[in-house]
C-alpha cells in the first residue's frame, strides 16, 4: 500500500514516527538511570524527552491515521493497522500520563509517573515484538496472525 500523506515523496507517518520512538525510548533509559542513582538532571532530561515524544507523537498520529483510512476494508492489513494504532494510542496515553505527573523541575518523578513510563516501553515492546512475528507468520503464507 502506498502511503497517502507525503512529505518529499516519502511517507510522512514512517518519516515522523523516528522521533518519539527514540525520544521515549531514550527517556526511559534515562528514568533507569535516574532510579540507579543519577542527579536532578537525569530526571529533567527525561521530563523533557517525555514531553517531546508525546508532542511528536501526536504529529505522526494523524499521518497514520489518514493511510489507515486508504486501506481496503475487510483486509488482514486493515486490522493489523487498526491494532496497530490502538496499541500506539495506548502507549502515548501512558507516556502523557507520566508527563503529566512529572515535576519537571528535575525533581524525581514519582513511583506513578515511573511506572507508567516502563509500561509504555513495555507495551510498545511488547507489540513490536507481535508485530514482528504476524509479518514473518504472514511471509510465509500462514493464514493465522500469532498471538
Amino acid at each position: 500500500m502506498e502511503s497517502r500523506a507525503k512529505i518529499l515523496g516519502h511517507s510522512a507517518h514512517q518519516l515522523l514516527i523516528v522521533f518519539p520512538l527514540g525520544l521515549l525510548a531514550t527517556a526511559v533509559i534515562f528514568d533507569a538511570i535516574h532510579l540507579a542513582g543519577g542527579g536532578a538532571t537525569t530526571a529533567l532530561v527525561a521530563y523533557w524527552m517525555v514531553a517531546s515524544g508525546v508532542v511528536g507523537g501526536l504529529v505522526a498520529a494523524p499521518f497514520g491515521w489518514i493511510d489507515w483510512f486508504a486501506i481496503p476494508r475487510g483486509t488482514r492489513a486493515k486490522s493489523v493497522g487498526l491494532a496497530h494504532g490502538l496499541t500506539n494510542v495506548t502507549v502515548m496515553g501512558l507516556f502523557a500520563a507520566s508527563w503529566l505527573l512529572r515535576p519537571g523541575r528535575g525533581e524525581a518523578p514519582g513511583t506513578l509517573a515511573l511506572a507508567l513510563s516502563f509500561a509504555g516501553a513495555g507495551l510498545a515492546l511488547w507489540a513490536a515484538g507481535w508485530a514482528a512475528s504476524w509479518s514473518a507468520a504472514w511471509a510465509s503464507a500462514s493464514t493465522t496472525a500469532p498471538t
